[in-house]
């Protein structure tokens, strides 16, 4: 008898191991639910096949200087968690002293580990609006992530004031900081990096909404144009509070900025390129351009997408999307304009972040005309198709950005290249 039940132990210890040692069967595999914010999303606002994975870390390239940063990346979930995480939200305004809990929701499993099955991922560096925070962008980072790339969102040092004085300064500072992720990413996903194998550093975007849209166009090559910019500004009528609103903190500011930058004397015409080569494509959302103005864009080459809507007050449409396509040299282009759209259309919605409008009220989170999920949707299915068409070679996702590949009400779509 002792003999019998020492056999069926050893026969349920073998059967245990073998049930930990052989793979899954691939139907059992939990896989994420593919649908948009709506149930009409268009196909690339669907959910990727990937989860979402999320980790903060510290970029100490400069150990007196670190940069927070914020990583998406596609996940193993293997029992079918929800993807549901609470973002702490990294807040800069300057009247603003003491620490406060605040939270935007997302959609992401926290610390999960990396599916490296089909690793490494192409890379996003994701630049903030000016003294935002990198989360506050979740809905779009978040599916990016979903669909096979890497997203590091880093946490520019700025603080809002009323009068914008930190610009000046942030407008140099910012496409270094890009230059300092990619350089600490090659070394994370190096031999023995934290992020090993992680990474693809031959195929990188860099994406990035309002001021992060700026840093986008610096970033691909395009160079200031002071002179051309100083014209622009001269002409505003001092009744237009949207447009002072964009010169105020630049014009004047040429010398400081100079230095700042290490030129010396003020570089006259175009200023030295703020690009980095390591990067193949951008997407700016309602990016500010009127800095650098037609001489300054054309300097742009590489691939490049532009979203922005025709009602925006933070970035003016024709000081910022609508002349970033027009001039930009890129011999492939998208732009994709949101009639009616204004400033915040890309960020996280009130729902999600009660917080931001304890704070800041609703203008923050809410659009007057579009539908917040709706314009999610839509900026998800464009970015994608672009970054798979452009960083994986997708031929499906390219021929959806073809110009009659599809029409949405209240969206105008423009291209050159597709």
């Amino acid at each position: 008898m002792r003999g019998r039940i020492l056999s069926l132990a050893s026969l349920a210890f073998i059967l245990l191991v073998l049930a930990v040692a052989v793979p899954v069967a691939a139907q059992d595999v939990p896989v994420p639910a593919q649908v948009g914010e709506r149930e009409d999303a268009p196909p690339y606002a669907l959910h990727g096949p990937y989860w979402v994975g999320y980790r903060e870390f510290l970029i100490t390239k400069d150990p007196d200087n670190p940069i927070k940063a914020h990583l998406w990346y596609p996940a193993l979930n293997p029992f079918g968690l929800s993807e549901t995480f609470a973002y702490h939200v990294d807040l800069k305004i300057a009247a603003i002293t003491e620490p406060l809990d605040l939270h935007t929701q997302g959609h992401a499993l926290h610390n999960a580990a990396v599916n490296l099955a089909d690793a490494p991922y192409p890379l996003i560096v994701f630049s903030h609006g000016f003294a935002v925070w990198s989360a506050f962008y979740a809905p779009v980072v978040e599916q990016w992530a979903s669909h096979g790339f890497t997203v590091i969102g880093i946490e520019h040092h700025e603080l809002f004031d009323d009068t914008y004085s930190a610009i000046p300064e942030s407008a140099i500072k910012r496409p270094r900081d890009v230059t300092t992720a990619l350089d600490f990413a090659e070394h994370l996903t190096g031999t023995g990096g934290e992020f090993e194998g992680w990474f693809d550093m031959d195929r990188i975007a860099v994406a990035g909404h309002s001021f992060g849209g700026y840093t986008s166009l610096a970033i691909a090559g395009a160079r200031f144009d002071f002179a051309a910019m100083n014209m622009r500004c001269a002409a505003v009528p001092e009744d237009d509070v949207f447009a002072q609103g964009l010169c105020k903190p630049m014009v004047g500011n040429e010398a400081a900025m100079a230095r700042l930058a290490g030129f010396d004397p003020v570089p006259e015409g175009l200023w030295p390129s703020f690009g980095d080569p390591r990067v193949d494509v951008i997407v700016s959302m309602a990016g500010d351009s009127f800095m650098f103005d037609q001489a300054g864009l054309a300097e742009i080459t590489i691939p490049m997408m532009v979203l922005g809507g025709t009602a925006d007050t933070g970035t003016l449409y024709d000081w910022g999307t609508g002349p970033s396509f027009e001039y930009a040299s890129s011999a492939e282009k998208v732009r994709v304009t949101f009639l009616g759209g204004e400033h915040m259309i890309s960020g996280a919605s009130c729902e999600d972040s009660p917080d931001v409008v304890a704070i800041f009220g609703p203008w923050v989170c809410m659009d007057p005309v579009w539908d917040k999920a709706r314009v999610h949707d839509l900026i998800n299915h464009y970015t994608v198709a672009f970054l798979l068409a452009e960083l994986k070679g997708d031929a499906d996702a390219r021929a959806a950005l073809a110009p009659d590949a599809a029409s949405f009400p209240g969206v105008e779509y423009s291209t050159v290249g597709f």
